[in-house]
């Protein structure tokens, strides 16, 4: 279980720049790129980023907190545990709050319009400030949209200290079979939601619900599976065929979803020139990546090898940032160009690979400026160290100096010491 980190690590760039992908449509059918066998399909899907996002989030905090927090619930860790789930996610956030606010107040200033959007309004904001924006059967998403994920991540945070108790008994006295049970529990009536439903975006009568409920607890229980298989010799082989078989199978289900005449949602009526909306029934696919990230732990080689390079580790790092900067970014882009009056040939290629490298350099910035200091210093109101122990695609892998690779330094394994705290 101490070589993990670094794999679950680049899985999170892998779900980020998915999530940017799907943005990316617009740009990439401009350029007929959309046309690509294959490319196209799994652009469409990318919104699933998010959802490996939160199964990924069940699984690390489970690994990091069941022994500290599941033997019975105390007020002074669960408020610590909160305090800290806050200052990792909030600082992006509340920052990227206002950009956005910003930037919509700086364009209706600049083209001497009304501000025409829903949710510019003094309860929408306070609520995106609570994070509880996306609580609820019907949410409308607004000012930095892609926040909704965080407000489900909130909700998450705050369930998790009863959650891990449950999960620590699991631990101490299911056996395994029962835990496999558990998990394909868990995630058929997200299933069957996915299947039954005729919103692409799924968020409609508490679809964003079932998507954390069960895609977090699913990723807490294959955590406790992995913890049992680990201990079984020679699995490391057969985990290492199934991670490169898993996400293949999801490429897969996306061409056939593209295909499938049943799964076409109708075009965007309200704005023809957005990303096409994603195909009904893509929930279908989230137990492939749930599974994938067991896979992936229990691999040493193959997929889980190539995940664990200095560049995509480095790209998990800031992969927040990333994901919470992108969308403000594009919209900024794409004011420029029309500015610009470019809307295809050559300019637009080039300015295509702007909007691209742009993204990253931001989501670096951010990362280095903003993210990183700031949950430092949140982290040091209530006594933790400064520099946090890696929780496998959730903070900085601390290989002490050299295995730090913003100083360019070579990544190596590490362990999370049971004791070590965010």
């Amino acid at each position: 279980m101490s070589v993990f980190i670094r794999q679950l690590t680049g899985i999170r760039f892998v779900a980020a720049f998915w999530v940017f992908a799907y943005h990316l449509q617009g740009p990439f059918n401009v350029l007929g790129l959309l046309s690509i066998p294959v490319m196209g399909d799994v652009m469409r899907v990318g919104r699933l980023g998010v959802d490996l996002f939160f199964a990924l989030s069940g699984f690390i905090l489970t690994h990091t907190y069941l022994t500290r927090m599941g033997s019975s619930i105390r007020g002074s860790a669960t408020l610590r545990f909160w305090w800290l789930r806050l200052a990792r996610i909030y600082p992006v956030h509340l920052v990227m709050l206002v950009v956005a606010g910003l930037a919509v107040f700086a364009q209706a200033r600049v083209l001497g319009e009304d501000i025409d959007r829903d949710w510019w309004n003094p309860i929408d904001f306070i609520k995106n400030l609570l994070l509880i924006q996306e609580w609820g059967p019907n949410p409308e998403r607004g000012w930095n949209f892609v926040a909704w994920s965080l407000s489900m991540e909130w909700l998450a945070y705050l369930v998790f200290p009863l959650l891990v108790l449950i999960l620590w008994r699991m631990h101490k006295k299911v056996p395994t079979f029962v835990l496999v049970i558990a998990w394909f529990a868990v995630l058929a009536p997200l299933v069957g939601y996915g299947l039954g439903t005729s919103d692409p975006y799924y968020t409609n009568n508490w679809g964003s619900t079932y998507r954390i409920a069960s895609e977090f607890t699913a990723g807490a229980l294959t955590y406790l599976i992995v913890q049992r298989l680990s201990e079984r010799e020679r699995i490391h082989s057969p985990a290492a065929w199934l991670s490169a078989i898993l996400p293949a199978l999801v490429v897969a289900g996306a061409v056939f979803l593209a295909w499938l005449p049943a799964a076409q949602p109708p075009a965007n009526a309200i704005n023809p020139d957005a990303e096409p909306l994603p195909p009904y029934f893509h929930l279908a696919l989230i137990p492939l990546l749930v599974a994938w990230i067991g896979a992936l732990a229990l691999a040493r080689s193959g997929v889980a090898r190539a995940l664990s390079t200095r560049t995509l580790v480095l790209g998990g790092f800031v992969s927040y940032s990333l994901y919470m900067t992108h969308l403000v970014w594009m919209g900024l882009w794409r004011a420029g160009m029309n500015v610009a009056g470019i809307e295809s040939g050559a300019m637009y290629a080039a300015g295509v690979v702007v909007l691209i490298v742009g993204a990253l350099v931001i989501a670096w910035l951010m990362w280095k400026v903003v993210e990183e200091p700031a949950r430092e210093w949140m982290r040091g109101l209530v006594g933790t160290r400064s520099t946090p122990t890696e929780e496998a695609g959730e903070e900085i892998i601390e290989g002490a100096t050299e295995g730090n690779p913003a100083r360019g330094a070579p990544i190596h394994p590490v362990a999370i010491p049971e004791t070590d705290e965010r």
